[in-house]
């Protein structure tokens, strides 16, 4: 049986090696997108609420300290508001922010560019491997007379499974970065309306008044 593993592998001068190469870069990718989009929304909506609860009374120190304490990458968007806060207009305040924004939605999307890679290159080193396949089976009757099409037919089925094996594993790795890149799109407006009604939450806060109410005790007791 491992024979005939290494045989099939070696049809078409490697190609097919080629082929399972591509193959597990496409599943490794695959794991590591469903890890890091695996319940980013769920965390994102989960900080915004508790987030937008806090300013909604004013407890701003409260709703920075629960976006320090996130796992979710929206709390680094959040984090940038806080930091601009009062140390600028607020349409810069927002500007950084949707910076920020932007910034997490591109990782989503990172790596699917090997998925796409993939997709398009696959069938034409399967379709090359089985070029040449089909070389060297022909290649072996240049000294008979008489060939007959048994001969011939199992030489070039055996090369156009790498060209099958191509189109397989490209297929699979298009159906993988439509799964992901969609994803990461939903996932990018919901991080829009989180942000902005976030900002709206931030801005409108009241700012703290500790100074006030302390010149106001100093005066009661003068």
């Amino acid at each position: 049986m491992d024979g005939s593993f290494f045989e099939l592998m070696n049809h078409g001068g490697y190609a097919m090696w080629v082929i399972l190469g591509f193959s597990l870069v496409a599943v490794a990718v695959a794991i590591e997108r469903a890890i890091a989009q695996w319940q980013f929304t769920t965390r994102a909506r989960a900080l915004a609420d508790t987030v937008l609860r806090c300013l909604s009374r004013g407890a701003v120190d409260e709703s920075r300290s629960a976006c320090e304490r996130s796992p979710s990458p929206l709390a680094d968007v959040f984090l940038v508001g806080y930091e601009r806060l009062h140390r600028g207009k607020p349409e810069n305040v927002a500007a950084a922010v949707h910076r920020e924004r932007q910034r997490v939605t591109q990782d989503l999307r990172a790596h699917l560019w090997v998925l796409a890679t993939v997709g398009a290159t696959a069938p034409f080193v399967g379709l090359f491997g089985t070029v040449i396949g089909i070389m060297s089976a022909m290649s072996s009757f240049e000294g008979d007379e008489t060939v007959k099409f048994s001969m011939v037919s199992g030489p070039i089925s055996q090369a156009l499974v790498v060209t099958a094996a191509g189109i397989l594993i490209a297929v699979a790795a298009v159906i993988i970065f439509n799964f992901f890149n969609q994803r990461a799109g939903r996932v990018s407006v919901e991080m829009k309306l989180l942000t902005d009604e976030f900002l709206e939450g931030l801005l409108d806060a009241p700012r703290p008044t500790k100074a006030k109410e302390g010149a106001d005790g100093g005066r009661e007791a003068a």
